[in-house]
C-alpha cells in the first residue's frame, strides 16, 4: 500500500536551502551517496561476522550506472539495505530547531550544513529534481520498498520489485546539472573522491583498443584501490612499493627524497604516508599536495588546519575518521583532536629527519639544498619544529661544506668574535657577485656562509634573535677591516670642509643609477686597504629583502636602494686628492674630478666589484681601457 507524508522539517524550503547554499559545492553529493553505500556494505561485513546474517555474502560491489536517455544517475550497492520502517527513520525525520538559526549559522560554510546535520543523502537534491529509493533490507523476510520525493517535503513510500538486498538510489538530473550524465564528468569525480574506498566502486566496462577504436570488454571498470598502501603495514612494504605510490598519485613528479608511514591508535586515529618532495624555490608552488581521506574517502587537498603550515608543502596523504567528511573552518579552530593530530606530525616529522641526519649524514648532506627551504620555514614558523631541528639545520659555507649550529659555531668562536663578545656569521647571498668580498674575507681567515635560499635573510634576523650573543653581517655590508671590529675604530681627522670636498670629489663622478642613491663615507682604514669600496647597509638591504616576500613592509620595498661609498683616507691616492682640491670651490672641485681619470676609474672598478657597473658607464669603462692598451 503506498504510503504519503511530509518530510518531518520545520521549515518548507529545505531543498531550495540544499541548491541556494551548496551549489558551490554540488559536486560533493557523488562522494556522499558512495561513502553511504560502501557504509552499508561494511556493515554486512560486519553482521556476516558477527553471525547476525547467515545468507551468502557473494560479491559486494557499489555499481555507477549513467543512463544519459532517461536522464538518471544511479548509485547501487548489496548491502544491508532498509526496511519501509528504516527509511522513516532514517530518510524521513530531519528536524531543525530553527530554519532562521540554521540560515544565518550556515549561510557562509556549505560544507558544513550537511557535516553539521547528517544531511549526505539530500545532497542529492542539489542536482536532481527527483530521486527515487529502492531497497531491500538484508533482514529475513523483509521485502523491497520505494521512496520517492521530488524536491518538495511531500514523499511516498510504495512496494517495489528487488530480487537481491541493498539500494538503488535513482538521481533524476535537473536541467541544471546535465553534466552529471557525463561518462568524463562521473569518472572524475569517482577518482576524486573514491579513488581508495574500501568497497570495490564499478563504473562502466573497461575498454581495449581494437581495430583503431575504443570497445566495452566484458571486465567491470573498477575505478578504486581498496587496499592502498597507508593501509597497510610499513614492515611489509619495500622502498619500490612508496616510490610506486607517490607516482600514483603525482604522476611524471620527481621522486620523493624521503618518506614517513604513520600509524596511530591512539589517543586519535591516524594512518597517512607524507612525502619529502624535490622542494623547488617557490614555497607556494607545491602546496596543498596532501589529501585528507577519513575512512579512505577523499575530503580536502586544503589541509592548512589540519597540519602546520610548513608542512603543507610535504605531498602524500593522511587519513582519520576522527576528521569529519564535512570540515569546516571553525571546526578546525577550535577541535581538541585536529590540534593533537597537527601536534604528532609535527613531532613525526622532526624524528624522521633527525633520524636520517643520525644515521645517513652522507645523504642528507646531498639532499639538504631541497630540504632546506622546507626546514628553514618550519623553523620560521613553528617553535616546537625550531627547537627540533636545531640538530640537523645544516650551515653551508662558501667552500659547500657543511655544519650544524653547534659544528659551526666551534669553528669561527676563535677568530669571528668582537670587541663586545659577539658571535659575527659572514655570509654571502650570491657567490659570484659578491665574490672578491668573499675573498677578502677568507684571505683575513674568515668563513663565509652561503645564504642564497629564498628564505635565508628571514632565517638571519631569526637566528639573531634565537642564537646568544650572535650577528649576521652579510661580506660586503662594511669594509673588512669593520666587518668583525676586534677593537674601537680609528676616528678620522678630516675637518667638515675637507669632507665636502672630498664627497664633491668622487659623487660628481659616479653615474646616474636608476633607484640607487650613494652616501659617502670616511674610513681610517690600513694604507694598503684600497681607496674606494661600495658598501651597503645591513639593516636596510635586509629590510628590502624581506618587504619582497613580506606583506606589510611595502614601505621598505618602495624605498630606493642605498649604498655606501666608503673613502680610505689613509690610502695616498685618497691623500693626493684631498690635498689638489683644498680651498677650491664646489665648480672647481667638479672640474679637476672630471679631468682626472683615476678618480673615475676607481669608480667603476668599485661598481664593477659590487655588479653595478652596467650600460653606458660600463661602455665607457670598456672603451677607457682600450684606450690605455
Amino acid at each position: 500500500m503506498e504510503q504519503k507524508g511530509k518530510i518531518g522539517v520545520t521549515t518548507e524550503n529545505i531543498f531550495p536551502i540544499i541548491k541556494k547554499f551548496l551549489y558551490s559545492d554540488h559536486e560533493i553529493f557523488l562522494r556522499e551517496l558512495v561513502s553511504n553505500a560502501v557504509d552499508a556494505t561494511q556493515k554486512l561485513k560486519t553482521y556476516a561476522s558477527l553471525g547476525e546474517f547467515k545468507g551468502e555474502l557473494g560479491h559486494l560491489s557499489v555499481s555507477v550506472k549513467v543512463d544519459k536517455e532517461n536522464g538518471t544517475l544511479t548509485i547501487s550497492d548489496r548491502g544491508i539495505g532498509m526496511t519501509s520502517e528504516e527509511i522513516d527513520k532514517y530518510i524521513n525525520q530531519i528536524a531543525f530547531s530553527s530554519a532562521n538559526e540554521f540560515l544565518d549559522k550556515y549561510k557562509n560554510d556549505a560544507n558544513s550544513i550537511i557535516g553539521h546535520f547528517g544531511l549526505g543523502f539530500y545532497s542529492s537534491f542539489m542536482v536532481s529534481k527527483k530521486v527515487e529509493i529502492v531497497t531491500k533490507s538484508f533482514k529475513e523476510g523483509a521485502e523491497a520498498v520505494k521512496w520517492s520525493c521530488d524536491g518538495s517535503p511531500e514523499y511516498t513510500i510504495e512496494p517495489a520489485e528487488k530480487e537481491d538486498r541493498g539500494t538503488d538510489i535513482i538521481l533524476y538530473i535537473d536541467d541544471e546539472n546535465k553534466n552529471f550524465l557525463e561518462k568524463g564528468e562521473i569518472d572524475r569525480l569517482l577518482k576524486k573522491y573514491c579513488r581508495f574506498l574500501s568497497v570495490p566502486v564499478v563504473f562502466g566496462k573497461k575498454t581495449d583498443w581494437k581495430d583503431g577504436k575504443s570497445v566495452e570488454t566484458d571486465e567491470d571498470n573498477v575505478i578504486n584501490d581498496t587496499n592502498p598502501l597507508w593501509t597497510r603495514k610499513p614492515a611489509e612494504l619495500k622502498e619500490e612499493d612508496y616510490k610506486k605510490f607517490y607516482q600514483e598519485l603525482y604522476p611524471f613528479s620527481d621522486e620523493p627524497m624521503f618518506w614517513i608511514h604513520l600509524n596511530v591508535d591512539y589517543p586519535f586515529k591516524l594512518t597517512g604516508i607524507l612525502y619529502f618532495p624535490q622542494v623547488k624555490s617557490n614555497v607556494d608552488m607545491n602546496r596543498n599536495k596532501i589529501q585528507l581521506y577519513s575512512n579512505q574517502v577523499f575530503v580536502t587537498d586544503s589541509v592548512e588546519g589540519i597540519v602546520p603550515e610548513f608542512l603543507t608543502l610535504m605531498h602524500g596523504v593522511l587519513d582519520s575518521p576522527d576528521i569529519p567528511l564535512n570540515v569546516s573552518r571553525s571546526y578546525l579552530q577550535s577541535d581538541q583532536n585536529v590540534k593533537k593530530i597537527s601536534n604528532h606530525i609535527t613531532k613525526k616529522v622532526a624524528d624522521r629527519l633527525e633520524e636520517i641526519f643520525k644515521n645517513e649524514r652522507t645523504q642528507f648532506e646531498d639532499k639538504w639544498d631541497s630540504l632546506k627551504l622546507f626546514v628553514e620555514y618550519g623553523m620560521l614558523t613553528d617553535d616546537k619544529f625550531y627547537e627540533r631541528a636545531q640538530k640537523f639545520c645544516l650551515l653551508k659555507n662558501t667552500d659547500g661544506k657543511m655544519f650544524t649550529f653547534d659544528e659551526y659555531k666551534t669553528l669561527i668562536s676563535s677568530d669571528q668574535t668582537d670587541k663586545d663578545g659577539n658571535l659575527v656569521y659572514l655570509y654571502a647571498n650570491n657567490k659570484d657577485e659578491q665574490y672578491s668580498y668573499i675573498g677578502t674575507a677568507k684571505d683575513k681567515g674568515y668563513d663565509v656562509l652561503l645564504f642564497d635560499g629564498q628564505l635565508d635573510v628571514h632565517m638571519a634576523s631569526f637566528l639573531e634573535q634565537k642564537l646568544e650573543k650572535s650577528r649576521f653581517v652579510r661580506v660586503d655590508s662594511d669594509t673588512v677591516e669593520n666587518l668583525i671590529q676586534k677593537e674601537d675604530a680609528k676616528e678620522t681627522t678630516l675637518t667638515d670642509k675637507q669632507k665636502e670636498e672630498l664627497s664633491e670629489a668622487f659623487t660628481s663622478q659616479l653615474p646616474k643609477i636608476d633607484k640607487t642613491e650613494f652616501t659617502v663615507d670616511y674610513k681610517a682604514l690600513d694604507a694598503k686597504a684600497q681607496p674606494i669600496q661600495i658598501t651597503q647597509n645591513e639593516f636596510m638591504r635586509r629590510m628590502k629583502e624581506m618587504s619582497a616576500m613580506q606583506t606589510g613592509m611595502g614601505f621598505y620595498g618602495e624605498m630606493p636602494n642605498s649604498y655606501n661609498l666608503v673613502l680610505n683616507v689613509e690610502h695616498p691616492f685618497i691623500k693626493k686628492v684631498m690635498a689638489d682640491v683644498d680651498g677650491k670651490e664646489k665648480e672647481a672641485v667638479d672640474v679637476y674630478a672630471g679631468e682626472n681619470k683615476e678618480i673615475r676609474q676607481l669608480i667603476d672598478l668599485a661598481l664593477l666589484a659590487n655588479g653595478m657597473l652596467k650600460g653606458e658607464a660600463l661602455n665607457n669603462f670598456v672603451k677607457r681601457n682600450m684606450e690605455n692598451i
